[in-house]
């Protein structure tokens, strides 16, 4: 199999998908190591399709808004973004993305795709795993989440629980 023949498939193969795939799984299906895929998902990239890099893999944007969406403003400490995600995805909420105002650089947008608890383990998982620290410590917790509901029922409740733990700015 050729480069741009590889490239195709593996286009193919996260359009197919049902969830993200990762770097890792990527290269073994496709007997490449795991940096000729990240090239490739820039190739890709370059060449207009959106590709989200995720804390739990690749994924290609349904375009599916099937509810609403919302830009909600939060602030915690990170001892409280478990319960926050929480939340958020108990009520039927789907996190896109955290984004920051970063006084350098201005907006900055890390996709989250989260929808479940196991999504937000996950997650979490994954930020000990690297000794990450959430985007908002740059802001001092000040940080907005976009989110998917199916209806204004499930946002009106999200917004009442964040509030009443302390998290939602108003």
């Amino acid at each position: 199999m050729d480069t741009q023949e590889r490239r195709d498939k593996l286009l193919e193969c996260l359009q197919k998908s049902k969830g993200p795939l990762t770097g890792a799984f990527l290269a073994k299906k496709f007997n490449v190591s795991r940096q000729i895929i990240v090239g490739d998902i820039s190739v890709v990239r370059a060449g207009g399709v959106t590709i989200y890099a995720t804390p739990r893999g690749y994924v290609v944007p349904k375009d599916e808004n099937t509810g609403i969406v919302a830009i909600i403003a939060c602030r915690h400490d990170d001892q409280l973004m478990r319960r926050e995600l929480e939340i958020i995805v108990d009520n039927g909420g789907f996190i896109k993305d955290v984004i920051v105002e970063h006084p350098l650089y201005g907006e900055i947008r890390a996709v989250l795709m989260l929808s479940t608890r196991h999504d937000v383990a996950v997650f979490e998982q994954k930020m000990r795993e690297c000794a990450g620290k959430p985007l908002s410590l740059i802001t001092e917790g000040v940080h907005l989440h976009t989110i998917e509901v199916s209806d204004q029922g499930n946002l009106d409740r999200i917004k009442v629980q964040l509030k009443e733990a302390g998290i939602l700015c108003e």
